[in-house]
């Protein structure tokens, strides 16, 4: 069974990036990792509240997930393609924020960071 690797926040591009890494667990029959990585300025327990909701759609669509929780010391780009690394992820999902005319000249740094140095194809999805 392989591994589908999902970076989470807790905004619509976030929540993008969890359904679309449930529908290609579900394709490809594998299993599901969650990180969130978060600074130390994010509120606890709006954390642990967002968190709790992904859970629960992780829990209705019927796909084996683990949820890492990831603060501190590294870049959110970096927690994520290091696990992606470590569970030999055979794909990872990321979402991306609208941006204006001018930022869409340049993606964001995290972003462009897990695209362009992934070990295995990085799916990005943006917001509905």
């Amino acid at each position: 069974m392989g591994t589908v690797v999902v970076g989470y926040v807790p905004k619509p591009e976030g929540h993008a990036a969890v359904r679309a890494a449930v529908a290609e667990a579900q394709l490809r029959d594998a299993s599901l990792v969650v990180v969130s990585s978060h600074r130390g300025n994010d509120e606890g327990a709006e954390v642990e509240r967002e968190l709790a909701s992904v859970q629960a759609v992780l829990a209705e669509s019927g796909v084996a997930y683990e949820v890492r929780q990831v603060g501190g010391g590294f870049e959110p780009a970096e927690d994520l393609l290091s696990i992606a690394e470590a569970s030999s992820a055979e794909l990872i999902v990321i979402g991306l924020r609208r941006r204006s005319p001018v930022g869409k000249l340049i993606l964001g740094s995290n972003a462009q960071r897990i695209l362009l140095d992934a070990h295995c194809p990085v799916l990005a999805v943006k917001a509905v």
